[in-house]
């Protein structure tokens, strides 16, 4: 299956993708890794508050085929995160790189973001799994 990643997403190996909105960063899971996962049934974010390390859980998302857990593509701050998704899981597998993003961070470092893969790096990644 193909799959369209937006130009202006930048992604980790773990599959997160951010999208930087001026100082804030915007979290969700790319729609190849909610499309291996199937039917999600349920997702776990942190509070607006915590703090994230990149690298580290700060979540689960639960689909009938297994729980997997998700990491923060960079170091930061919560300061929103997606109710929607939380009463309803499957706006997730909706649209995961729409209404379906999880978390807005204000990031400790920008610089990370340059860090991850970008669109076409993804891509050719996920095409050869």
């Amino acid at each position: 299956m193909a799959f369209d990643f937006p130009d202006q997403f930048r992604f980790a190996d773990s599959h997160e993708y951010v999208r930087q909105e001026a100082e804030l960063v915007r979290v969700g899971l790319s729609a190849y890794a909610v499309d291996q996962l199937g039917d999600i049934v349920f997702v776990d974010l942190p509070e607006v508050g915590d703090d994230l390390s990149r690298g580290t859980s700060f979540g689960t998302v639960e689909s009938v085929k297994a729980v997997e857990e998700m990491y923060a593509p960079i170091t930061g701050k919560v300061i929103q995160r997606n109710e929607a998704v939380l009463a309803n899981p499957e706006e997730l597998q909706n649209d995961p790189h729409g209404e379906g993003w999880l978390l807005v961070i204000r990031p400790s470092e920008l610089a990370q973001i340059e860090e991850l893969m970008d669109s076409a790096t993804y891509s050719a990644k996920v095409a050869a799994a």
